[in-house]
């Protein structure tokens, strides 16, 4: 019923949301009278505020057209190559030479209600010297009923396919959540002496072992019983949806918690925004523009890949402990031996506190010391491990060197 309301919502606000947009454009653009009136640069500011607070943010597009390789501009093509019904496996085809070796990266985004266009700095820092490829999930509501359910264990089975797919010269590149079915699925892979197993693996800021250094999300888990997951955020799709009657953790929940974290910054954020449009300060509300355009647009997750997660990786620790079985099988990363191992943490990270990620190396025993690599980064919180100047000038570099060893 929440869904329906929420839908219902949206339905009043899009006339609204139309007629504001309208608003800021009549009291801003070049030739239109009132652009010239007295009070309109604060109404036209006025206007796109309410516009931006009420519109519908759809998924936002890569737009990364270009990059430059040795120098040179060049155009890169954005092509699936593999079609999951829950996930596209998405290639960034640069217009280089074919006897250029660059090491082929799959770079496994997190389904944790962004998309994986929030990895847009991650991929465009890695284009110059790696051969980039990006699990790019789709928005659940969007799945038919009849192409089934999407569990954890599915989540596994989908990342050796994609690693099968692309060979074993890969290196496997996880952000956040999917540290934890890569190391499963890799495990299993080690496991069972499977030929595609990949070079290496680079794991960023991602839950491997939360008892380590919990943080608000942690504790959050640990603190409310299972049922209470199920009972409060889980809803049906509405019919207007291909996804139509399927078991969701609707996206539009998933942004309330995110705003939930920390609204104070957000507040100051939209006022800052007001205040850059009357001063006519282009250069920062873009960039407010271009942050809120991701951070706004969310998607449904799987019900069933939702709450395996809360019960397997935060609050059962199945991994850490040993007793995480996929399709009956038993997760043992002591079983990896050949592949490399590369952690990354952020010291100020509130998301997956120290520790988390690098307890990797503890679980890979088998993997020799001389094949493993961690880095934390200073002063550097969740998303900056992967976006921003630091990812772009310190934690990408170390990662280029890092597979070229490997």
């Amino acid at each position: 019923m929440l869904y329906q309301l929420h839908e219902m919502q949206r339905a009043i606000m899009a006339p609204l949301a139309a007629f504001t947009d309208i608003g800021s454009k009549l009291f801003t653009h070049a030739t239109s009278p009132f652009a010239y009136s007295p009070m309109a640069r604060q109404v036209a500011a006025g206007y796109e505020l309410v516009h931006r607070l009420g519109k519908k943010y759809e998924k936002p597009e890569w737009q990364l057209p270009t990059t430059e390789v040795d120098g040179k501009r060049v155009a890169v093509n954005e092509e699936t190559v593999f079609s999951l019904p829950f996930c596209n496996l998405v290639h960034f085809n640069r217009e280089v030479s074919a006897k250029r070796q660059d090491p082929k990266i799959l770079l496994v985004a997190p389904m944790s209600g962004h998309h994986a266009t929030l990895l847009r700095d991650t991929v465009r820092a890695l284009l110059p010297e790696h051969d980039v490829y990006v699990t790019d999930w789709v928005d659940a509501r969007m799945v038919p009923s009849a192409k089934g359910s999407f569990h954890l264990n599915d989540y596994v089975r989908y990342v050796q396919e994609f690693v099968r797919h692309l060979g074993p010269d890969v290196h496997v590149m996880s952000v956040c959540q999917p540290t934890v079915p890569v190391l499963a699925a890799i495990s299993l892979m080690a496991s069972e002496k499977d030929p595609c197993l990949p070079r290496s693996m680079v794991m960023m800021g991602g839950p491997i072992d939360p008892r380590c250094s919990p943080t608000q999300v942690n504790r959050l888990a640990t603190t409310k019983p299972f049922d209470w997951f199920e009972e409060k955020l889980i809803h049906t799709v509405p019919s207007q949806y291909p996804g139509a009657g399927r078991r969701v953790y609707p996206g539009f929940l998933q942004h309330a918690g995110f705003l939930s974290m920390n609204p104070d910054r957000h507040l100051k954020a939209h006022y800052d925004f007001y205040l850059d449009l009357l001063r006519g300060d282009d250069e920062d509300a873009e960039a407010h523009r271009r942050f809120y355009n991701e951070y706004n647009a969310v998607l449904d997750m799987s019900a069933d890949y939702y709450l395996d997660t809360i019960r397997i990786v935060f609050q059962d620790f199945d991994l850490p402990n040993g007793t995480w079985e996929v399709d009956g099988k038993l997760v043992k990363p002591a079983d990896i031996k050949s592949v490399a191992l590369f952690t990354i943490e952020g010291e100020l990270d509130d998301i997956s506190g120290e520790g988390q990620t690098r307890a990797a190396h503890d679980l890979c025993s088998g993997i020799p010391a001389k094949r493993k690599q961690h880095y934390t980064a200073p002063e550097c919180g969740h998303y900056g491990i992967f976006s921003g100047r630091r990812w772009r000038t310190t934690i990408c570099p170390k990662i280029a060197e890092f597979v070229r060893q490997a």
